[in-house]
């Protein structure tokens, strides 16, 4: 779900904005037709999008990064442009993440930065958990590695049962109306528009068969606490269903590090894009140094 909190800052440009020149090729994994985004060469950097998100999420990031790695930024299945899956199974988080993970397999990714924001992130903990030996870092951006608040109460079976019912664009509409930043997003109607967009780019099935993923999802903080790889945790400090769980995993994780985005909601990467970004490249830096000696 795109959603802003407390703090969002509307004055950007819209999550479409331009990435540069990059390729928009699409695999076939399982069945499933993937379409991803590709710009730059060098160490791999695979950004994972969030619920009723899609690969132009990650616009403003990749510039930033096409000049130093390889960045790679799927649509998940039901989302953006790739294949619609009906079956409710396909979309469970573990089988989301052996899609992403079977288009690592067809693309050779190996010693791959992952990065996955909010739903994506909690994707990237299922693979990291899995395969951590394919991994060079995981970035997790306002998710969580616990059931997340909030997708048990009315409200959100209200809009699951609106899908069921009526389509996405009644979501759309109930979803804005329930906003606290409706007005402020209203007042820039080109910037809302493409919102819009992209949230009507997600499937139906996409919408309520992930929702149902997440809210049934078991906790995973124990066995992050295992993990042996570099692991940053980005969190916008306004975005509170997620500064908890960010916290938790920070400590729960040994040697992770924790940044909250001051003045900031649940999409970084469009919010505070300079911050965010400024974030990530140091952390990926810092890493592939110490991986170089």
């Amino acid at each position: 779900m795109i959603y802003f909190c407390k703090g969002f800052s509307p004055h950007v440009r819209p999550p479409g904005a331009s990435e540069g020149r990059c390729t928009m090729p699409t695999v076939d994994v399982g069945g499933l037709e993937l379409h991803y985004r590709e710009a730059g060469s060098g160490t791999p950097v695979l950004l994972v999008h969030g619920f009723t998100g899609n690969s132009r999420n990650w616009a403003l990031t990749v510039p930033v990064l096409r000049s130093r790695y390889r960045v790679i930024s799927p649509d998940l299945p039901g989302h953006g442009l790739s294949g619609r899956p009906t079956d409710p199974a396909a979309y469970s988080l573990e089988a989301m993440a052996e899609a992403v993970s079977a288009l690592m397999d067809r693309l050779g990714l190996e010693g791959c930065h992952l990065v996955g924001h909010s739903m994506g992130g909690m994707i990237a903990q299922v693979i990291a958990l899995s395969r951590p030996q394919r991994l060079r870092s995981l970035v997790l951006v306002d998710t969580s590695a616990e059931p997340p608040e909030g997708l048990r109460t009315r409200e959100r079976a209200r809009l699951v049962e609106l899908a069921r019912e009526q389509g996405m664009e009644a979501v759309w509409e109930a979803q804005l109306a329930m906003n606290p930043m409706a007005d402020q997003l209203r007042a820039q109607p080109e910037f809302l528009q493409t919102w819009r967009e992209q949230f009507l780019m997600t499937s139906r099935e996409a919408y309520i068969y992930c929702a149902q993923a997440m809210a049934q999802r078991r906790p995973l903080l124990d066995d992050l606490s295992r993990l042996e790889l570099p692991v940053l945790i980005i969190c916008g400090e306004n975005d509170e269903p997620f500064v908890g769980p960010s916290q938790r995993m920070h400590e729960r994780i040994a040697g992770s590090e924790l940044a909250l985005i001051p003045r900031c909601g649940h999409t970084p990467q469009i919010e505070r894009p300079d911050e965010f970004n400024a974030i990530l490249l140091r952390f990926l830096q810092r890493v592939d140094g110490v991986a170089a000696k």
